[in-house]
Parts: C-alpha cells; sequence; structure tokens
C-alpha cells in the first residue's frame, strides 16, 4: 500500500480520525520500504519542536523552517530562534537536521489579522495564521525537492491538530508536495516536551506569540 492508499484507507474510516496512527503507518511503510524520506518540519518554537525532533529523526531527514511573522515584539522573535539553534545544535539526531531561518517580517501577520483582532484565541484569525506558516511550509518543501511537509503545532494542547491537517491537506495540491499527518501531542509528546526543555534548558514562552494572544 502506498502513500495515497493509506490516507484512503483512513478517509473512509467512521469516527475520530486518528493523525497518529495514519502517521505510525506511513513511517512503518517507509521502515519496510528501507528508505528515509525527506521532510519540511515548520517549527514555531523550540520546546515544541524538542519531542518532534527526538521522534522524527529516527525516520525522516528533517530540514526545519522557523517561519512565524505572527512572533512580537521583534526581541521575542529573535530568543525563540536563538533557542531553537541551540536545541539543534545540542540534540542528538539519528538523520541529518538542517535549520532555515524564513523571512521576518510581522506586517504579513497583521495584514492578514485585518478584521480578526477580536477572535477569540483559536478561532477564525488562528486558523489564518496556521494557513500562512503551512502554506510558506509547502513552498520551501517544494523549492527544495522534498517530500513531505508538517508543523510542530499539532504538538500544543491548544491548537486544533485536525484543523492543522486539513489546511495541510488542502494545501498539497497546489504545491504537489505531501502533507504529512501528524498529532504529536499524542503518546505523552507534549509530557516529553516539557521534561527536554528542562533538559535542555530550554525558554519556555507563557504566549503563542501574536500580540492578540497575551
Amino acid at each position: 500500500m502506498n502513500d495515497e492508499g493509506l490516507r484512503k484507507k483512513h478517509r473512509n474510516q467512521k469516527g475520530a480520525h486518528n493523525y497518529q496512527r495514519e502517521l505510525d503507518e506511513y513511517i512503518d511503510l517507509s521502515q519496510k520500504e528501507g528508505v528515509v524520506p525527506t521532510l519540511l518540519l515548520h517549527s514555531c518554537c523550540a520546546p515544541c519542536s524538542s519531542y518532534v525532533l527526538e521522534y522524527m529523526t529516527n525516520y525522516f531527514d528533517i530540514t526545519i523552517l522557523y517561519y512565524n511573522p505572527n512572533i512580537y515584539p521583534p526581541e521575542e522573535y529573535d530568543k525563540r530562534v536563538c533557542e531553537l539553534r541551540k536545541l539543534t545544535e545540542n540534540m542528538p539526531m539519528k538523520h541529518r537536521v538542517k535549520l532555515i531561518e524564513g523571512r521576518y517580517d510581522p506586517n504579513e501577520f497583521f495584514e492578514m489579522a485585518k478584521g480578526l483582532e477580536k477572535e477569540p484565541e483559536g478561532g477564525k484569525r488562528c486558523f489564518k495564521c496556521y494557513e500562512m506558516r503551512l502554506r510558506e511550509a509547502a513552498k520551501y518543501a517544494k523549492d527544495l525537492g522534498l517530500e513531505y511537509f508538517t508543523t510542530t503545532l499539532t504538538i500544543s494542547p491548544l491548537k486544533s491538530s485536525q484543523k492543522l491537517n486539513e489546511i495541510a491537506e488542502s494545501i498539497e495540491k497546489e504545491y504537489g508536495v505531501k502533507a504529512l499527518p501528524s498529532d504529536f501531542k499524542k503518546k505523552e509528546g507534549y509530557k516529553r516536551s516539557i521534561e527536554l526543555s528542562k533538559e535542555y534548558n530550554l525558554y519556555r514562552q507563557d504566549y503563542c506569540g501574536c500580540v492578540y494572544s497575551h
């Protein structure tokens, strides 16, 4: 069964969608075929990336994209970039990991958020922010010739993994790069990220990044 066959199988199942189980099957398939797929991983911050990298570098050749124009002020953005760089330099990785820092222009986020400033956290503004960042991830994946893209955002208990995966799947059709299903909060991923944050002495921010989430 190929990737598309796995997706069709899961989409035809009734009940709540289990993206972690689907990811497990993608990994099992690549392991049986003896391949190490290439993955563009959008990173929101070092703490969320810690568990994802510990887990996913066992199976993928990863290029991390740090693209988060929603983060404000610039000092906060710089701090989070430094923490991610520290993590990638110190954490043991089974397969290659490369870090790319995308452009940082907060005006991109403010323009996108016009008219949605008063939306509640986790609402329409957040969904459009997910789309903005996932779209950039898909663009990078296509330009770099990578097979998959996904995001560390699904590790957060406050983020909708279903919405993130649905947005990623809609974008993959535009760019011809496969959206890798993920729900990194499963398998106690969020708990492990807290443990790793302590182990690597990572700065854990107390808000998602945008001025509207305070």
